[in-house]
């Protein structure tokens, strides 16, 4: 299916978009990145280039994605996420006489967010981090270090306050960094089971 693009879009060239994805009014994509298939970005958007995004990726509106961030499959990205990808940004160089190129450098750092993540509203994203499998950053939240798969991060500092099933329900809930070794765990929204140990969570299959 051709992909719907709103006419106001400025789509450069470069930029792949699959079949069976909508990308709504403002959305700027420059390229080279890619767009999988059957995805939603919302409106007034910004993706950089080298940006990829996978398939069945839901990108609300107002979201900025710089340069090194890869989105797999199935995400989840709230209104007005930030990405950033310099350590140590600067305007200039130190004698304060020449602007520094506004392209990837020696400080870029990529991210990663992991099949079936989500990414609440208004959460800015640190350099360098990777979101796990169907881990959860809860809305306003900053993330500084890395998600494990199926934990959920809150706060500023983003810390560890719940393992969450891919449903997206809490199914263990913990002392914020602390994460018990729960063993055998069960989903009680949609009876998955799920082994957690050594701050790790493991899929055991339905119930």
């Amino acid at each position: 299916m051709t992909p719907r693009i709103d006419p106001t879009a400025e789509i450069e060239p470069g930029v792949e978009i699959g079949s069976g994805t909508s990308i709504w009014g403002h959305v700027h994509a420059r390229g080279p990145a890619r767009i999988g298939s059957d995805c939603i970005v919302g409106e007034k958007t910004y993706i950089a280039y080298g940006v990829e995004i996978g398939d069945r990726v839901k990108i609300n509106a107002f979201v900025y994605l710089c340069n090194g961030v890869v989105v797999e499959d199935g995400v989840m990205i709230g209104a007005g996420v930030i990405f950033t990808n310099d350590r140590y940004p600067r305007a200039t160089t130190p004698d304060l006489q020449a602007l520094r190129d506004s392209g990837p450098g020696a400080d870029t750092e990529p991210t990663w967010v992991r099949g079936g993540a989500t990414v609440g509203a208004g959460a800015v994203i640190g350099p360098g981090v990777e979101i796990g499998r169907f881990a959860m950053v809860g809305m306003g939240s900053a993330v500084t270090r890395s998600v494990p798969p199926f934990h959920l991060v809150i706060g500023s500092p983003a810390v560890g306050v719940a393992c969450v099933c891919r449903c997206g329900h809490p199914m263990l809930r913990f002392r914020a960094g602390t994460v018990p070794d729960a063993g055998d765990v069960d989903c009680k929204a949609c009876g998955s089971r799920y082994k957690v140990h050594a701050g790790e969570v493991v899929e055991l299959g339905a119930a």
